[in-house]
């Protein structure tokens, strides 16, 4: 390794790439092209990821959602049009007759007047099971969710978004056993969680309370609003949705083709399209970045095949000296580990800037494409070190042929 030390072997490398500097500019900037291509690529496929964690991330991915709607045909003495309604019983059929289900959690909703002294706003109430922060996780900032108690005792209790407590609080409050009135009715305040971007209220935010509790308040009965059914990860989703409307369609007495009657959402099966784009995302991103970078590492082994082949007659001379075939090798095939080395790093540095700007202008804010576009170390560590290899295996060609040309013969070379 004393020869990477060797002040000869530099000055001769800085002398090859001097002489050529418009050739050696351009070939750097190839492969430096490559792998900035990959960093940014890799880093907004990571930014598309990370938006996508933060949309569905709360939400149990193998889920679907089902609702009652109207009849589009006529069936057993039934008329087209009819409405449906779902019950609590409904759910227990499911429970008991679909297979691999994990959870079923019935949903109710109203919007109702929240007031807290002089502050009010209308916001979406919705009547839960503890189960739902199981399926669609709360980011909780202060106190807890819905429990078993408040469901048994139907407790006059509510969970509210961060919206809602700016807008009906006063700054710095900490509203945890605060009472807010809920179309005239008190409700104790025992938690408080981030708003996400799907299943929201939108910009006014959601409140929780028990669902007992709102079957109570509301005189609702054993009426459920919709359900949120989610499988285990072994059982396709699909199915499971395909037999949850088949069973309601039978207890409710639908036509088995009336596609109208029981709406869904497969929440699942369009988080697999989402997946399987950003797979086939990354995998292009690769594609692409190692593509351009090989492409470039070949664009430098030419240009060292032309340097060798100007430097025939010197390398003849230091053959003549004494100079060992291993000793032009390594001299040709470090120039060629060095050009490479220094493309790559300007390729990631300049990468990296870009993916800065972009974080800074486009990445931020709530309508934001790409979410903290960035790349892993390891990755960059693993390119670089392809990049590397790459350089080392392309200097082994004009190496070669600088010495497999007779010491003699390149000496007559003009």
């Amino acid at each position: 390794m004393k020869f990477l030390l060797d002040k000869d072997t530099w000055q001769e490398i800085y002398g090859s790439i001097r002489k050529n500097k418009v050739r050696t500019g351009i070939t750097i900037i190839g492969v430096m092209w490559g792998i900035f291509l990959l960093v940014v690529l890799l880093g907004a496929a990571r930014g598309v990821e990370n938006n996508f964690n933060k949309l569905f991330g709360s939400f149990a991915t193998n889920s679907v959602f089902v609702w009652a709607q109207q009849t589009a045909e006529p069936f057993k003495g039934f008329q087209e049009g009819r409405q449906i309604r779902l019950k609590m019983s409904d759910l227990e059929s499911i429970k008991n007759e679909i297979k691999g289900l994990e959870f079923v959690v019935p949903r109710l909703q109203r919007q109702a007047l929240a007031v807290n002294n002089f502050k009010t706003g209308t916001f979406g109430v919705f009547g839960d099971y503890p189960e739902l922060d199981k399926v669609q996780k709360k980011d909780l900032v202060y106190g807890r969710f819905i429990n078993d108690e408040d469901i048994l005792k139907k407790r006059k209790v509510c969970i509210i978004e961060e919206e809602i407590y700016k807008q009906l609080f006063d700054k710095d409050v900490y509203p945890i056993g605060t009472y807010i009135k809920i179309n005239n009715i008190n409700y104790n305040v025992v938690g408080m969680y981030k708003q996400g971007q799907i299943g929201g209220g939108g910009p006014q935010g959601n409140i929780h309370i028990p669902f007992t509790t709102f079957q109570q308040v509301y005189n609702i009965g054993d009426g459920v609003g919709w359900m949120m059914i989610t499988g285990k990860p072994e059982f396709d989703i699909t199915q499971i949705e395909a037999d949850v409307k088949l069973l309601l369609k039978n207890l409710h007495k639908v036509h088995p083709k009336d596609e109208r009657a029981i709406g869904s959402f497969n929440l699942g099966k369009e988080i697999a399209k989402v997946t399987g784009f950003l797979t086939g995302m990354q995998f292009l991103t690769w594609f692409v970045g190692i593509a351009t970078l090989i492409a470039g590492v070949f664009a430098i082994g030419n240009i060292l095949l032309i340097t060798v082949k100007e430097r025939t007659k010197e390398i003849g001379i230091r053959r003549a000296l004494g100079a060992t075939p291993w000793e032009v090798k390594r001299q040709i095939i470090l120039e060629s580990v060095f050009l490479t080395s220094i493309a790559g790093a300007l390729g990631i540095i300049l990468g990296g800037l870009v993916l800065m700007i972009i974080d800074v202008t486009i990445g931020s804010g709530p309508e934001a494409a790409l979410l903290n576009p960035t790349v892993n170390i390891p990755v960059i560590l693993i390119a670089a070190l392809t990049l590397v290899i790459l350089g080392t295996l392309i200097g082994l060609i004009p190496a070669q042929t600088a010495v497999s040309v007779r010491p003699i013969e390149a000496l007559r070379e003009e």
